[in-house]
């Protein structure tokens, strides 16, 4: 009778081992199919994110290339009812959000630059400079000090 119960249990065993290992397989296979996912979506979320900072570098540099124009249009003297000031307050103001994105998404290191750069433009726009001094070479050092910024955290 022994033999024929350990004639019966093995099969059985083959069974629950073959059971295990392809248990074990199942499971090496479904964990490493999600790693696999996570990287891609890791991947996807990384290049989702860079797309949307480009997007907003683009949209600060366009408005602020805007204010400048505003700036090098600025009349030696203007009333709050004046067309420039009207389109220059427009122009302003979405520099301001563009510069409150830039908070939003970049490292403090680009904020900073892009503040930097909001306040020289927006003293040059409302302000003015004294004879003789030019908008350009005025905004130049923070500008590029902006850019320079923003292209080592895109990367």
């Amino acid at each position: 009778m022994p033999s024929e119960v350990w004639m019966s249990m093995v099969p059985l065993g083959g069974v629950v081992l073959g059971g295990l290992l392809s248990f074990g397989v199942q499971h090496q296979s479904q964990r490493s199919a999600q790693r696999a996912e996570d990287r891609r979506s890791g991947l996807a979320l990384a290049e989702s994110r860079r797309a949307e900072r480009l997007a907003q570098l683009e949209r600060f540099i366009e408005v602020t290339a805007e204010a400048e124009r505003c700036a090098f249009n600025r009349p030696a003297t203007w009333m709050e009812t004046d067309d420039w000031h009207v389109q220059t307050q427009a122009v302003m103001n979405r520099v301001w959000v563009a510069e409150r994105l830039i908070r939003l998404t970049f490292p403090t290191e680009v904020h900073d630059a892009a503040r930097a750069y909001f306040l020289d433009l927006n003293l040059v726009v409302w302000e003015g400079l004294p004879d003789g001094q030019s908008v350009r070479d005025h905004l130049e050092a923070n500008r590029l000090a902006f850019l320079d910024a923003a292209r080592t955290a895109v990367g």
